[in-house]
């Protein structure tokens, strides 16, 4: 409910309601968007000649409805909500027998086309550079080489850099985990880490259950490995269907599940705690190892870090994936892996992979991680990815056809689009592109060509000219319907 429809309007209001609802009237015509600061108490005093007091009033209810929020010595600001005027795209139905994964061709076309800097970039999942704090890790990296770090040219082999596995353990305790830093192996990069993973378990020709859609870069993944990939229905919010997961584990000789709990790529979904706890045990109950990638776990828009799947793990069964790619730095291509009892299995391959990750950018993400910054950057860099993303939703509402469905994610910085029966995603991608524009085809997301009519949309990189290029996709994809 708008604060507007909550309010009486007309002189006989207090007259700290009337001032709410002025501000609310603003936010819902646009003038104030989500994460923009409003006026202060004694700049709105000042010009609509009140009292502070009946300002705070105006604003302390404003906070009540949701409208607002107040951040510690900065002021108000525009509470990111995402908007509700479109539905949200039904939960998946995948075809149900496992399938090889073939789409290798069609990914690295999407991926050669995120390299020109000419397009307006909707199609990878790459965080903003001017969100990366490029110059402090520049700084670290400085200050390595000046004093001469005698480690920084030398292999670390598996697990890796001890400095950084024990900020890596640390920081496990807000996600719910006890880990200790030999638990943990530095890994170039989460891709690493779970093709890791995968080798530990699984030969080729063996069935992985993962959720539908799923990240193109695992699908390529498995099918470089030659394993099937079993889809499982996943709703856009909550995550894969535990009633669907635990028919094909009883029915299907799978070998290990792979699912990503925490802001699934591409729908935002995050499994609430009690179903993470729930698909640890019916795994648990087969002896089914966990591939669990939480590459966007710290990306949370509101509230606090929603803990891991690990956290319920009491037979080593679940390995636990990330990186820094989303967040810090993802030209270092740091990542690590919590694999549980396979450890040595997965120590072992790290080194017949490469014998090692890249020693300087571990120890560059050690320190900045030691320095104390890293909560700060997170802090902001959740709040302007929260407003990118609504922004973004926004502006699908306005451009796109109406019977356009789209996600609501509560963290991370993507969106999936359901589009109009009778666009095809792909023919979408080529008319786009003659425009300028580039996306990710939602044919990508799955081994069987499930989803023709959806479309993953970045929402990094917002800004204006972002915003045009949307309103002219809408057109695009009004011309197509």
């Amino acid at each position: 409910m708008s604060l507007r429809a909550a309010s009486p309007s007309g002189r006989g209001a207090p007259l700290y309601e009337r001032v709410a609802e002025n501000i609310a009237h603003l936010v819902e015509t646009g003038t104030f968007r989500p994460g923009d600061r409003i006026p202060s108490v004694r700049q709105l005093s000042q010009q609509k000649r009140v009292s502070v007091t009946t300002v705070l009033q105006a604003y302390y209810l404003l906070e009540d409805q949701g409208l607002i929020e107040a951040r510690p010595q900065s002021g108000y600001y525009v509470r990111t909500q995402l908007p509700s005027g479109l539905p949200e795209p039904e939960i998946s139905s995948p075809e149900p027998d496992p399938s090889q994964v073939s789409i290798h061709e069609l990914t690295m076309m999407v991926l050669r086309d995120a390299e020109n800097p000419n397009l307006a970039q909707f199609g990878t999942a790459v965080p903003n550079p001017e969100l990366v704090p490029t110059r402090k890790l520049n700084s670290i990296m400085a200050s390595l080489a000046r004093h001469n770090e005698p480690r920084s040219n030398q292999y670390v082999f598996p697990p890796g850099c001890e400095a950084l596995r024990v900020q890596i353990a640390q920081r496990a305790v807000n996600a719910g985990c006890s880990l200790s830093p030999n638990d943990i192996v530095i890994t170039s990069g989460c891709i690493e880490a779970i093709d890791l993973c995968l080798r530990a378990v699984c030969h080729r020709g063996d069935t992985v259950a993962i959720e539908s859609p799923m990240y193109f870069g695992i699908l390529q993944l498995m099918e470089s490995l030659g394993v099937q990939a079993l889809e499982i229905p996943t709703h856009p919010r909550e995550g894969i269907s535990l009633e669907a997961l635990r028919f094909a584990v009883e029915h299907t000789p799978v070998k290990a599940c792979l699912v990503v709990p925490n802001f699934n790529n591409p729908l935002g979904s995050c499994m609430p705690d009690e179903k993470k706890k729930e698909l640890v045990e019916l795994l648990a109950r087969y002896d089914l190892p966990l591939i669990e990638n939480d590459i966007s776990g710290e990306l949370y828009h509101s509230g606090k870090r929603p803990i891991v799947s690990k956290a319920y793990d009491r037979k080593g069964l679940v390995m636990l994936c990330s990186s820094f790619s989303k967040e810090i730095a993802p030209g270092y291509r740091v990542g690590w892996v919590a694999p549980g009892r396979l450890k040595p299995t997965v120590e072992w391959l790290k080194f017949t992979a490469n014998i090692a990750t890249a020693t300087l950018p571990q120890l560059a993400i050690a320190g900045f991680l030691e320095s104390g910054g890293y909560d700060h950057h997170l802090r902001h860099i959740r709040r302007v990815y929260a407003r990118y993303v609504a922004q973004m939703s926004l502006a699908i509402m306005r451009h796109f056809p109406k019977e356009t469905r789209i996600t609501r994610p509560t963290g991370g910085f993507v969106l999936w689009v359901q589009l109009p029966e009778k666009v095809d995603s792909l023919v979408l991608y080529r008319q786009a592109l003659k425009a300028g524009i580039t996306l990710t085809p939602g044919y990508i997301f799955s081994a069987t060509n499930q989803y023709r009519n959806f479309i993953r949309l970045n929402a990094a990189f917002w800004s204006a000219e972002a915003e045009r290029a949307i309103e002219r996709l809408g057109e695009i994809i009004k011309e197509i319907a």
